[in-house]
């Protein structure tokens, strides 16, 4: 995995996981206090929490396969 693959990787996940986390707040506030209020802050940091980990975790698995094919063809 290369430089921009990786940078793409982070780049399609962190926004879903923004939206994502965005409307559990809103759910959650909107079910159980009443309000239907976003935590932003709340989202922006779980997007870049787990856009940062899950793009490791990928990188890594990437790495791994690249390893296990290199040992296969020499």
């Amino acid at each position: 995995m290369d430089f921009k693959q990786v940078v793409l990787y982070f780049v399609t996940v962190a926004p879903i996981v923004f939206v994502v986390s965005a409307g559990v707040t809103y759910m959650y506030s909107y079910f159980l206090q009443g309000a239907g209020v976003v935590d932003w802050g709340r989202a922006l940091q779980w997007a870049l929490i787990l856009g940062i980990f899950l793009t490791f975790m990928n990188y890594r698995e990437g790495k791994k396969e690249q390893g296990k094919e290199g040992k296969k063809k020499g």
